[in-house]
């Protein structure tokens, strides 16, 4: 028995990367019975006879899991940002942030399109991008876009790490991927001819090595799926507010209109970002009004 990682899911194989080979497997039919689905990124243990017939016996417990794209044990995600066209909304981006947070996902901001706005517009998102740093989330922005200082901050970030791309349609999440690693089309190829399987398959699902880490190649991952989350855990998925929250005078202080609320405090001396705060009361009035959503047995 030997232990390894999914790398790519494709129509029930799965397929596991071990000391430098790839292992075609499936899953043991008691899976299915236990309803347990596989994802691309599991570590799992795994029996074979060959490179190209063996299965999955046990999945070991994951950090975490995604259903779009259906990853599991991810360590951080990308938020590629486009500055205009899409329009740039700090509300959508708290949001994917928020998303990632709650997965506990470490996020990372990567701003795109910054050659569609002028000079003084620009200045504005070296702001915003310093608030952002302050609250304790890298963040990639450049004048150019896709500069290289930008690019191999990125690459840095990525090395040794399990990534999700996430962003609106149109943001550019395609193209960062194409400016990180150029000969990405081939990459991709080479993975499918290694697996004996056409490019033009069904469900596909894969961990591409990027830069020395693994990233995923689905981009999917959405701030619109419903949180379903107590709107009085909300302020620990801003980590500005999580560090300020012991100092609030009442213990499980929602930040609106308690006393000596330390938020509200930072929020008036301008050390909290007011978009931010304002998002967080627009989504902590959507959570009040969520008809509970109790976890069916899946």
């Amino acid at each position: 028995m030997a232990e390894g990682q999914i790398r790519q899911s494709l129509s029930g194989f799965y397929d596991v990367f071990s000391d430098g080979e790839l292992y075609r497997t499936r899953a043991r039919g008691n899976f299915r019975k236990k309803r347990i689905t596989p994802l691309v990124g599991d570590r799992v243990r795994f029996e074979s006879s060959s490179p190209k017939e063996g299965y999955i016996l046990e999945i070991l417990p994951r950090d975490n899991a995604l259903t779009r794209p259906p990853v599991a044990n991810i360590d951080q995600g990308v938020v590629v940002t486009a500055v205009a066209s899409p329009e740039f909304s700090t509300n959508l981006l708290d949001r994917q942030l928020i998303a990632l947070e709650v997965s506990h996902i470490k996020p990372v901001i990567y701003f795109t399109k910054t050659d569609l706005i002028t000079d003084d517009r620009y200045q504005q998102f070296v702001t915003l991008a310093a608030a952002y740093r302050q609250v304790g989330y890298p963040v990639c922005l450049s004048r150019e876009p896709f500069a290289q200082d930008g690019l191999d901050q990125l690459r840095t970030l990525l090395a040794d790490q399990e990534t999700v791309i996430m962003g609106q349609t149109g943001a550019g999440k395609s193209t960062l991927l194409n400016h990180l690693v150029p000969d990405l089309d081939l990459a991709t190829g080479e993975i499918s001819t290694a697996l004996n399987r056409g490019r033009h398959t069904t469900r596909k699902v894969s961990l591409m090595p990027i830069a020395g880490g693994l990233v995923a190649d689905t981009p999917g991952f959405s701030s619109y799926d419903t949180l379903t989350i107590d709107y009085r855990e909300l302020g620990q998925y801003f980590p500005e507010f999580r560090a300020l929250a012991s100092q609030c005078r009442f213990r499980g202080c929602v930040h609106v209109n308690e006393p000596g609320c330390a938020v509200k405090a930072a929020l008036a001396a301008g050390d909290v970002l007011q978009s931010r705060y304002d998002n967080y009361l627009q989504l902590l009035t959507l959570l009040q009004n969520q008809k509970p959503v109790y976890n069916k047995k899946k």
